[in-house]
């Protein structure tokens, strides 16, 4: 009786499982890289950034790459094929975080990335592509209020009007750009082009509940969510609070309240779609004052541009029939837009072929409705993407999770996915 070949594809589970304590500890190490004492805190075109990119560097070194950082701050790693000319599949994610964030948002899939090279390196013949490992910046836009800055750049997507973008403190993207030692003029030279990639792959955690739900460890995503931002100002007449009577009353912060909860009323009544009020805030601000001025955000998400859009259109004619009742004046400035990504079925179908290899023959296809560097890509080259489960779903906050049992899955599975790709 004949005896099955051994899958090529399954790795040697010590050498996965001390990948993955590899990742968790940097993880860790890279959360103390933080701009606020005691939380997790790395924006764009900061201290934090290069330092996180010198130390990361280093490991995509270790890993036998060849690292350098682009013209837009992203950092880059290579390992050649045996044509150095080959195109290049690039496994990433994000290295920037928002404020007061978790560990493993973005950062887990640059250090995946990273022992999959590993773990490929070690295992058989040169790959048939080259491998890149990308740590791109600005994914989450917490700086300058526009996201995907990093993985625009890279995606040849960069908009000339974003030079003009500032931080709360005032700073102008092209200035920061500059105190960072980049050049504003060569940003056009991170791009790519399609003929010099096979595609792009991403392992993330979930920022959702539903592979926890589902008691499942890895999933494989479908579709990003398109998304727009806007930043909605309300303005009405500041007056005395004690000595101005409600019939008289211009309130601005009443106003942007009903329209916060407009957003809500309206996203909950549409499938696939989610709004969300993130800022609020009131002017003057003094106790004793009806407030003259709000200012409000609205993130609107929706898994096709145009039922995005349609939720937009109702949110407006609200705003309009607050505005109108409470005798308010308002103005919509839109800070960011992304289309919806579809991830390639040749990438789905291979990332599925790698979650089998970890016994998960048939697993959960998941749409995210959190935003990704991918959105940047769509329109270079195919993208894929795999989560990994996350207790709770919790994201965006210091208790984001994620077992090492679950990472090294997603270890064998995102490198079992390389393979397959490259047998192809």
């Amino acid at each position: 009786m004949s005896v099955p070949a051994p899958d090529p594809t399954v790795l040697p589970a010590e050498a996965v499982h001390a990948a993955a304590a590899r990742v968790m500890a940097r993880c860790d190490a890279l959360a103390r890289h933080s701009a606020t004492p005691g939380a997790i805190e790395r924006v764009y075109l900061s201290p934090e950034h290069a330092r996180v990119n010198r130390v990361v560097a280093g490991w995509m070194r270790e890993a036998g790459l060849h690292a350098w950082q682009d013209e837009a701050g992203n950092l880059c790693g290579r390992l050649d094929a045996p044509d150095p000319d080959a195109p290049a599949l690039v496994l990433g994610s994000h290295l920037d975080t928002v404020r007061d964030a978790g560990r493993y948002d973005g950062t887990l899939g640059v250090l995946m990335a990273l022992e999959v090279v590993r773990l490929v390196r070690g295992r058989r013949a040169p790959l048939p592509f080259a491998l890149e490992v990308a740590g791109f910046w600005d994914e989450e836009g917490a700086r300058f209020g526009t996201a995907l800055l990093g993985s625009a750049a890279f995606g040849g997507r960069w908009d000339e009007a974003w030079w003009d973008l500032r931080d709360g403190d005032g700073t102008a993207l092209r200035d920061a750009f500059a105190a960072f030692g980049l050049d504003p003029g060569r940003v056009g030279a991170a791009a790519r082009r399609p003929d010099q990639l096979v595609g792009y792959l991403e392992a993330h955690i979930e920022q959702g509940p539903e592979l926890d739900d589902a008691g499942e460890p890895l999933g494989v995503v479908t579709s990003v969510a398109s998304a727009r931002r806007y930043e909605l100002r309300v303005r009405g007449e500041a007056r005395h609070a004690g000595g101005t009577p409600y019939d008289r009353r211009r309130d601005a912060l009443l106003g942007a309240a009903e329209v916060a909860l407009a957003v809500e009323r309206v996203c909950r009544a549409r499938h696939h779609v989610v709004g969300t009020v993130g800022r609020l805030e009131a002017f003057p601000g003094a106790v004793n004052v009806v407030p003259g001025e709000a200012v409000l955000t609205v993130d609107l998400r929706a898994e096709h541009d145009d039922v995005r859009d349609a939720a937009w259109a109702a949110i407006r004619a609200d705003v309009e029939a607050v505005a109108g009742r409470r005798g308010l004046s308002w103005h919509a400035r839109d800070v960011h837009e992304a289309p919806a990504l579809v991830c390639a079925g040749r990438l789905r179908d291979v990332l599925s072929a790698g979650v089998a290899t970890t016994g998960r023959v048939d697993p959960p296809h998941l749409f995210s409705r959190a935003g990704h560097d991918g959105m940047s890509l769509g329109g270079l080259t195919d993208v894929g993407m795999l989560f990994l489960r996350n207790p709770d779903g919790i994201s965006h906050h210091p208790d984001e999770s994620v077992a090492a049992a679950d990472v090294a899955a997603g270890l064998q599975a995102f490198t079992a996915a390389v393979l397959h790709l490259a047998s192809a």
